[in-house]
């Protein structure tokens, strides 16, 4: 069970600064919330309602309404389709934390979204699940190329240093034809493990096609690739809490 996931936060400038600013976790029965140092830096930021104090760490047995929120209540009906369409057997809910980590929590009404840190699999490699970003970008030109997409099918990764609005940008082809981008938080890594690892251990895959999804999941992709022996991601200062009791005990 995944049980920790970082909280980011962008400005609404073009293009968009982005930042984590929060770290959300749960053991033994308790949800704990704690401020990340890109709280502190994130030129506009303000501490979410309820938890103002960026120095302290606030404890829950109940997932905080910010997060709960952001989760498809199990009373709706498309829930079953919802958990579907992040890979996930609508028999078998999986944890909040799991499900906010594979849908990023992601609403239109605020900047926030929220996204693990990878781990190393039991074989020592890198494997991510994730949504193209974007999408909605590429339509209508993508839209007939992401129809006929079928799981297992091949993506290509391409670095788009030149990006007027993230110089960091991976976009996502298929066919020659743009149909997304590797999310923020990950596209750093992304391109790490693209200069790093052997050609041949990069490989991005078609997870699930979702046509009557909204756009933000349209497109699961598996992300496959090595992972180094110096590689540390989520790392950077930003990502380190403010407060040193934010450590699951």
């Amino acid at each position: 069970m995944m049980n920790t996931l970082f909280v980011a936060w962008h400005t609404k400038e073009s293009p968009p600064i982005w930042s984590p600013v929060g770290r959300l976790e749960y053991a033994q029965g308790v949800y704990r919330f704690c401020y990340t140092r890109g709280a502190s830096s994130l030129a506009g930021f303000q501490p979410f309602d309820g938890m103002r104090d960026v120095h302290q760490v606030y404890e829950s047995t109940e997932l905080f309404p910010l997060f709960k929120n952001r989760l498809l209540p199990s009373s709706r009906p498309e829930f079953r389709s919802y958990l579907t369409w992040s890979g996930f057997n609508p028999d078998m809910p999986p944890e909040p934390l799991l499900l906010l980590g594979r849908t990023e929590g992601l609403k239109q009404t605020d900047a926030v979204e929220l996204f693990p840190c990878p781990v190393p699999d039991s074989l020592g490699c890198y494997i991510n699940l994730f949504f193209a970003h974007g999408v909605r970008f590429q339509l209508p030109n993508a839209a007939p190329l992401i129809s006929q997409l079928r799981p297992g099918d091949r993506l290509q990764l391409r670095p788009q240093p030149l990006n007027p609005a993230d110089a960091n940008a991976v976009a996502i082809f298929s066919q020659g034809t743009p149909v997304g981008y590797v999310p923020r938080y990950l596209a750093t890594d992304v391109k790490r493990l693209m200069s790093e690892c052997p050609e041949q251990e990069v490989r991005l895959f078609v997870e699930r096609v979702n046509e009557d999804a909204p756009t933000q999941q349209r497109l699961l992709c598996r992300l496959h690739a090595c992972w180094p022996a110096d590689f540390k991601p989520c790392q950077g200062a930003a990502f380190q809490p403010i407060t040193t009791h934010c450590e699951v005990q």
